[in-house]
C-alpha cells in the first residue's frame, strides 16, 4: 500500500512541476490574415489548431491571432460555409497569409459563387446564401420562401411573397436592393392574385436579414429589414430557367476594360396549372412578367455609379365556376356547394428605378447618393355572385346514403362588387456617409421622400342568407395624399483593439408633413466575443422603432378615411448568442435569440387572406415576446442546410375593457427546415427538402369585436420535395450550356389542406359556420436550368 502511495505522489509531483513549467512559459502566437480570391478579407473563418484543438475566428479584417503554450501545433484547418476548407501544415511558420477558394457547387444546376460585403455582418443579422434560393423547392420559386424557413418569420401562404416577423404584419418590413427601398403592389388582397416578389434570384449576390434590433441607418418600420445586394458579374454568363409555372432568362457580363458590368433578368410566371388545384373550379388566367436590370460603372478607383431599373406587369383574370368544400368532424360533417357567376379582372403595373452614386474622397471617407422613384398603376374590377347550399353529410359507412347531403341547413348567395384604382408616385433622395476612424466607423445621412397617392375605393358586398339580405360592406370614397417625409440618422460603431467588443449607438429622426408628427428613435447594439477562441458571440440590442402610417393604415375596416392616425411605436429588446463549432470536421453555427417588444399607439388590424384591414385608430397597446433558434451548416458535406424553431406570444389591448387578446399574427410555434442531400458517390444527384409547420392563427367572425380572434385555426404544415440531376459539359460553343440541370418537384407532398381564410355562413336557425378556404393541393412541377 505504501508503494502505491509513493507512485501516486511521484506522478502528482511530476505533473505539478510540468504544469508550473508550462504556466511559466510565455504563450506563443500563430497569426495571419484570410482573404478570398479577390483579396478581400473574410470574417468569421473558423481556425482550428491541431493536435490540441484550440480554435479562433477571424475578425472583420480577416485577421486571426491564436495563442498556444507548449508544443507548437502541426496543422491548421480553415473552414467557412461559403469557402472550401483548407488544411495547412505549420512547419516553421508562425505567420500565415491564407487565400480561400469560393465554393462552386452545382446546387440545382447553377454554380453561383457568393461574394461578400467586405465587412463583418452587422450585429444580429443573418446572412443568407444566394444559391439556396435555387435549391429550395417551392410553389412560386420566389426568394421570400427562403425567408419563411428562418426563425421568427411566418408565411402561411405558398402563393404569396408576403411574410410577417415576430408578431408583426406584412406592411412592417423594410426591403432594400442595393440601398434602394423597394415597394410591392398596394391593392393585392389574395395570394393567388400576386405575381413574383421584387427580388430576382438570378441577380442576387448577398443577403442580410434582421428580425429586430437593427441599426439606426435603416428606415422606419416596426418588424424587419431585408438588405439585398445584386451581384456585379466578373465574367460573361447567361442562365435559362424553365418550368411548368414559368421561367426566367438572365444575362450577366463585363466589358473588356473591366470598369462596366451589368446584370439583366426577365421573369415570367404563369400559375394557371397550380391554381387549378384550388377548391374553386374555373378558368384562371394569371400572367406576371417583369424585367430588371442592374448596371454598374466604375469611374477610376474612387467613384462608382449603379443604376437599377425594374418594370413589373401583373394581369389576373378569373372566371370562377363552382366550389365544393367539406368541413367539420366525423360526428358533425358539413358540405357547402357553391355555383359562381361573374369575373375578376385585376391589373397591377409597377415601375421602379434608382441611381446610386458612390465616391471615396479618401480611403476612409465614403459618401453615397441615392435617387429613386416608383410609379404604380393598379386596377381592380370584379363582380362575382356565388349561390351556395349548406347541408349535413351522412358519414355512416353502412348507410345507403353514405357521403350524401341528408339535411339542408341553408341556401343563399354572396355578392361582391369592386371598382378600385390607385396611382402612386414616390420619389426618394437619400444621402449617406461613412468615415472610418481606425477600427471604428462614423455613419450619418439624411433622406427626403415625396409621396403622391391617389386611391379610389368603390366596393359593395351583401349576403342573402336565411331568408334575409344583409349588406356586409359598402364603401365609395377616394383619398389623395401629397406629402413629404424628412429623415436623418447618425451612428457610431466602436470596435475594441482585440475585436472582442463591438458597440453601435445611433438615433434616427423622422418627420411626416401629413401628420405633422416628429419621431426620434435611439438604437443600441452590443456584441462580445467570448474567450481567446472567439467562437461564441453574445449580443444585446435595444431601440425604438416607429412607423408613420401609409395610406392603407388611414382606412378603417369600412373603408372610411381617418387623417388623424399617428405613427405606431415599438420598443425592441433582443438578447442573443452566435456559436461557431465544428462537427464531423465541418463548420456549423448555432444562433439563439430571446426578444421582447412593447408597442403603443398601435393601429389594430384584421387579416383576410393577405389583405390587412386596419381599424385606423391608435387605440391599442400590444406586446410580443419569444425565442428563436437556428442551427445551420454542412450536415451533408458541400451543401448548407438548417433547422429553425420560433416560439412567439403576442397580445393586444384595444382599451375596450376586454383586456389583452391574441393579435392576428399570434403563432405559438413556427418550424422551418431546409435540408439538402446527394448520393454519396454522385453529388450531381440531389434531393432538397423544404418543410414548414406553424401552429394555428386566431380568427373570428368578421366585424364582430366581441368574438374577434376568439378561435384558433388549424395548423399550417407543408412539405415540398425537389429531386435533381445535373450535367457538366466542357465546351467553348456559345449555344451549348456548361451546366444542364433537370429537376422534379413534388409540391405539398403530404397533400395538406391548409386554410388561408374563412367564409362565414348563417343557417336557417341562426347558427354561424366558418367555412374554410384552402390553399393549393399536391402538384408536380418539372424544371430545367441551363447555364452558359
Amino acid at each position: 500500500m505504501a508503494n502505491y502511495l509513493k507512485h501516486i505522489l511521484l506522478v502528482f509531483l511530476v505533473w505539478h512541476l510540468s504544469h508550473d513549467v508550462l504556466l511559466a512559459q510565455e504563450p506563443s502566437v500563430i497569426q495571419g490574415q484570410v482573404i478570398d480570391s479577390l483579396e478581400r478579407p473574410i470574417s468569421d473563418v473558423f481556425v482550428l489548431l491541431l493536435p490540441d484543438s484550440a480554435s479562433t475566428l477571424t475578425d472583420k479584417k480577416g485577421r486571426f491571432n491564436a495563442k498556444y503554450i507548449g508544443e507548437k501545433p502541426t496543422k491548421l484547418i480553415f473552414s467557412h460555409l461559403q469557402f472550401e476548407t483548407l488544411i495547412l501544415e505549420t512547419k516553421d511558420q508562425n505567420t500565415f497569409n491564407i487565400k480561400l477558394k469560393e465554393k462552386t457547387q452545382l446546387l440545382s444546376g447553377v454554380d453561383i459563387q457568393d461574394k461578400r460585403f467586405g465587412e463583418t455582418p452587422e450585429i444580429g443579422n443573418i446572412e443568407i446564401s444566394a444559391k439556396n434560393a435555387y435549391t429550395l423547392p417551392s410553389a412560386t420559386g420566389d426568394f421570400s420562401k427562403v425567408l419563411a424557413t428562418l426563425p421568427g418569420v411566418t408565411s402561411n401562404n405558398e402563393l404569396a411573397s408576403v411574410y410577417s416577423v415576430r408578431g408583426g404584419n406584412y406592411d412592417e418590413n423594410l426591403i432594400y436592393v442595393n440601398g434602394i427601398k423597394i415597394y410591392r403592389p398596394f391593392l393585392v388582397s389574395a395570394g393567388r392574385q400576386e405575381g413574383l416578389g421584387f427580388i430576382n434570384t438570378d441577380m442576387v449576390g448577398n443577403v442580410q436579414f434582421s428580425a429586430g434590433g437593427w441599426q439606426a441607418k435603416y428606415g422606419d418600420k416596426l418588424s424587419s429589414v431585408l438588405n439585398v445586394q445584386y451581384e456585379e458579374p466578373k465574367t460573361n454568363n447567361a442562365t435559362v430557367n424553365m418550368s411548368l409555372l414559368g421561367g426566367s432568362l438572365h444575362f450577366g457580363g463585363i466589358n473588356k476594360k473591366g470598369d462596366l458590368n451589368y446584370s439583366l433578368g426577365v421573369r415570367h410566371k404563369n400559375s394557371q396549372y397550380l391554381l387549378g388545384t384550388l377548391e374553386t373550379n374555373g378558368n384562371y388566367l394569371p400572367k406576371f412578367t417583369d424585367f430588371q436590370g442592374y448596371i454598374n460603372k466604375n469611374f477610376g478607383s474612387k467613384t462608382k455609379l449603379g443604376i437599377l431599373i425594374s418594370s413589373a406587369h401583373n394581369n389576373y383574370l378569373t372566371l370562377p365556376e363552382s366550389q365544393e368544400t367539406e368541413f367539420g368532424t366525423i360526428q358533425a360533417s358539413f358540405r357547402m356547394s357553391t355555383a359562381f357567376e361573374g369575373s375578376e379582372q385585376l391589373d397591377y403595373h409597377t415601375n421602379q428605378a434608382g441611381v446610386v452614386l458612390s465616391h471615396a474622397f479618401t480611403e476612409d471617407v465614403i459618401s453615397r447618393l441615392t435617387i429613386s422613384g416608383v410609379y404604380s398603376s393598379e386596377r381592380e374590377n370584379y363582380e362575382v355572385e356565388g349561390a351556395y347550399l349548406l347541408c349535413d353529410v351522412n358519414r355512416e359507412p353502412g348507410s345507403n346514403r353514405f357521403n350524401e347531403c341528408v339535411t339542408i341547413r341553408g341556401v343563399g348567395s354572396n355578392y361582391s362588387y369592386g371598382r378600385n384604382k390607385l396611382e402612386a408616385k414616390i420619389l426618394t433622395v437619400d444621402q449617406k456617409n461613412e468615415i472610418y476612424l481606425g477600427d471604428d466607423v462614423l455613419a450619418f445621412g439624411m433622406s427626403w421622400d415625396y409621396e403622391n397617392l391617389d386611391d379610389r375605393l368603390q366596393e359593395f358586398a351583401f349576403t342573402d342568407s336565411a331568408d334575409f339580405a344583409n349588406v356586409t360592406y359598402s364603401v365609395d370614397n377616394s383619398i389623395d395624399i401629397q406629402s413629404h417625409k424628412l429623415a436623418g440618422f447618425a451612428q457610431y460603431t466602436l470596435n475594441s483593439a482585440n475585436q472582442v467588443h463591438t458597440l453601435n449607438a445611433g438615433a434616427r429622426i423622422n418627420y411626416w408633413s401629413y401628420s405633422g408628427q416628429l419621431l426620434i428613435s435611439p438604437r443600441l447594439q452590443y456584441a462580445y466575443k467570448l474567450g481567446t477562441q472567439k467562437s461564441t458571440t453574445l449580443r444585446l440590442s435595444a431601440g425604438l422603432y416607429q412607423q408613420h402610417p401609409f395610406y392603407r393604415e388611414l382606412r378603417n375596416r369600412e373603408g372610411e378615411i381617418n387623417p388623424k392616425v399617428k405613427a405606431q411605436s415599438s420598443l425592441h429588446i433582443v438578447g442573443g448568442m452566435d456559436h461557431h463549432f465544428l462537427a464531423w470536421g465541418r463548420p456549423f453555427k448555432l444562433t439563439t435569440d430571446l426578444y421582447y417588444k412593447y408597442l403603443w399607439d398601435v393601429n389594430p388590424y384584421d387579416v383576410d387572406n393577405i389583405r390587412v384591414r386596419y381599424f385606423a385608430t391608435n387605440q391599442a397597446n400590444a406586446y410580443a415576446y419569444g425565442a428563436d433558434f437556428r442551427v445551420n451548416g454542412e450536415f451533408i458535406e458541400g451543401t448548407e442546410s438548417w433547422f429553425s424553431l420560433g416560439l412567439l406570444k403576442t397580445m393586444e389591448d384595444l382599451q375596450t375593457g376586454d383586456g389583452y387578446i391574441r393579435r392576428p399574427s399570434d403563432q405559438l410555434v413556427n418550424l422551418g427546415i431546409f435540408f439538402q442531400d446527394h448520393l454519396p458517390n454522385d453529388p450531381s444527384v440531389k434531393v432538397s427538402v423544404n418543410m414548414l409547420f406553424g401552429s394555428g392563427l386566431p380568427f373570428g367572425p368578421p366585424r364582430n369585436d366581441t368574438y374577434r380572434n376568439s378561435f384558433s385555426g388549424d395548423e399550417y404544415y407543408r412539405l415540398d420535395l425537389g429531386f435533381s440531376k445535373s450535367f457538366e459539359f466542357e465546351n467553348d460553343k456559345t449555344l451549348i450550356p456548361n451546366t444542364l440541370w433537370l429537376g422534379l418537384e413534388v409540391l405539398n407532398a403530404l397533400g395538406a389542406e391548409n386554410t388561408i381564410s374563412y367564409t362565414w355562413i348563417q343557417d336557417v336557425v341562426g347558427n354561424q359556420f366558418a367555412v374554410p378556404n384552402t390553399l393549393s393541393a399536391r402538384f408536380l412541377n418539372v424544371r430545367v436550368i441551363a447555364k452558359f
